[in-house]
């Protein structure tokens, strides 16, 4: 308690002795001026210098201490805030050393160091986007480009070129669709699907092909359907399509068919270098009104059914692929009919075939992959003899090798060649060999322009006595032109050879066929197509000449 008084009365001192002080002042200046200020007669929120002074208060200096007040002050040492104990706060020991040490390892910094230095005023950062301003005395725009290096080079210029101030560039817009009538396709979920049909009329020389032609007026229907998927990981993809094509008026046997061709594979990514393939397929059709596999006197042409599907695993090892895959089919045909009404079975010519395939590549570039393949297989009837006899259960294995291109999309497919062998349980059939085929190629020469090619070659079953199988090889060549983005022109020429082993029958095949494409929009065009085909063949009776004029309309989304 004392020492709290005692702190209280030391702080309160001061205090009195300034109002003690205050008190005087304000007596004197009122003694002087006749009149006495009290704290009544001054506004309290006027400033202190309305308040009137004694001049005599205020100190006076002569000459020579009002020269010394305006003398600038000036220091031997630089400031420092260490005292005695050595620490320099100006840095400057450090800043030397760092010049010193980084004129050592680079030469071009010593000048920079040295126009930097203290006794020299910092020069003026110049913006690498800025124009340099010239002089009074100049009025020249310095736009030359060894006045921008000069001016690059200046102390405390960035050591960039100095120009003007440039638009940066326009963004590239994404690349639309090249073609204002190209399929757009229906998104579902993770698929892209792209349906279409097709509405065909027309007229046909000779659909019975056969020697003695007799014409009729045709009409198809042709439904499709493609879909792909758009996953991130795995692919599943398909293609699909159907067509019913009637003739009238009908002859016998009737010409009046269904086909069906359908195609679904797909990838499962195990890791960034296994997958598992897998693959379906589904063909219906009948035979060529003229193949020799045929009864007589037939009401309607028997329909059959092939399908099957395939699985396999692949790996990558660095630029080379391996794949194993195996693969399971069925053909079916169904009974005949005859024009008395009477059925004909065909069990004999229904079959399950089995087989494996082991196919390596190696990629030598981008979109260039050489591969070979080999594959054997097993076909087995339902009936160990046919109608004829004949034992048709066979073995048989095919060599290929090919290459895949995917060249800037400007060539895309794939193209093999090869060598196929069957051997029949029955020794009186003949052993059945050759050099077969496949291809599949888009060549896009440019916007205008466009080639493909394609290539099968199988080996058929037969059912006539004493033949072995039917070696059949088909190529198609197709010329595409653009007179205008709406206009397509069409060329088709083609060629098949069918090879009956076991007897002397050889037949040659061409075609060839012109065709027109008006696109009216995305969703829909008009076709029209002038066709001819040739048989010719060894066997006398055989031979016979096809032309076609079809004219349809596509619609599709």
């Amino acid at each position: 308690m004392l020492r709290s008084r005692r702190a209280i009365s030391t702080g309160l001192r001061p205090l009195v002795g300034l109002m003690t002080a205050a008190c005087v002042i304000a007596l004197g200046c009122g003694t002087a001026f006749g009149q006495i200020v009290t704290p009544d007669s001054v506004d309290p929120f006027a400033p202190k210098a309305a308040i009137p002074r004694k001049p005599q208060t205020f100190q006076k200096f002569g000459p020579q201490q009002q020269a010394q007040l305006n003398q600038t002050p000036t220091f031997t040492e630089p400031p420092s805030a260490a005292g005695e104990t050595g620490f320099d706060s100006t840095n400057s020991r450090n800043a030397k050393a760092k010049a010193r040490a980084l004129a050592a390892k680079k030469p071009g910094v010593a000048a920079r160091a040295q126009a930097t230095s203290p006794d020299q005023p910092p020069p003026v950062a110049i913006s690498p986007y800025q124009m340099p301003i010239p002089s009074a005395g100049n009025t020249t725009a310095v736009n030359s480009s060894a006045a921008k290096s000069a001016m690059a080079s200046t102390n405390g210029a960035p050591p960039v070129e100095i120009g003007p101030i440039r638009k940066p560039p326009k963004k590239r817009k994404r690349e639309e669709d090249d073609d204002p009538y190209a399929q757009h396709g229906v998104h579902a979920g993770g698929f892209a699907l792209y349906p279409a049909v097709e509405l065909i009329g027309g007229y046909d020389t000779n659909p019975g092909q056969s020697a003695n032609a007799k014409g009729a007026s045709l009409y198809s229907v042709q439904p499709e359907l493609r879909a792909q998927s758009n996953w991130s990981r795995h692919e599943l993809k398909a293609d699909l399509r159907g067509s019913y094509t009637g003739y009238s008026p009908d002859s016998d046997p009737t010409l009046s068919r269904p086909n069906v061709n359908g195609r679904i594979d797909g990838r499962v990514d195990v890791t960034r270098a296994t997958r598992i393939d897998l693959g379906g397929r589904l063909l219906v059709g009948t035979d060529n009104p003229g193949s020799p596999n045929l009864q007589a006197g037939l009401a309607k042409l028997p329909i059959y059914t092939t399908f099957g599907g395939s699985a396999g695993v692949g790996h990558k090892f660095n630029r080379f692929d391996v794949s194993l895959k195996g693969d399971v089919e069925r053909m079916a045909y169904q009974d005949s009919k005859l024009t008395d009404g009477s059925t004909l079975s065909n069990e004999d010519r229904n079959y399950d075939q089995y087989g494996v395939k082991l196919r390596g590549g190696y990629e030598l570039r981008p979109g260039v992959t050489p591969y070979v393949e080999g594959g054997v297989d097993t076909r087995k009837h339902d009936l160990a003899t046919d109608s004829s006899g004949y034992q048709r259960n066979s073995k048989g294995w095919t060599v290929l090798v090919g290459s895949t291109f995917e060249m800037s999309r400007a060539l895309t497919g794939e193209t093999g060649i090869g060598y196929t062998q069957r051997t029949y349980d029955d020794p009186r059939l003949d052993k059945l060999s050759g050099v077969v085929g496949n291809a599949s190629l888009i060549w896009n020469a440019d916007a205008l322009n466009t080639v493909k090619l394609t290539a099968e070659s199988g080996v058929q079953e037969s059912a006539v006595a004493g033949v072995s199988g039917v070696l059949s090889r088909d190529i198609k060549l197709q010329y595409d032109h653009a007179f205008r983005r709406w206009l397509i022109g069409t060329v088709k020429v083609g060629y098949g050879n069918d090879d009956y082993k076991g007897s002397d029958r050889d037949d040659d095949r061409y075609m060839i066929a012109l065709g027109l494409t008006y696109k009216l929009s995305r969703w829909a065009q008009v076709r029209g197509e002038l066709r001819q085909d040739w048989l010719r063949s060894n066997v006398t009776g055989n031979n016979f000449n096809e032309t076609s004029f079809l004219l349809g309309l596509r619609l599709q989304q």
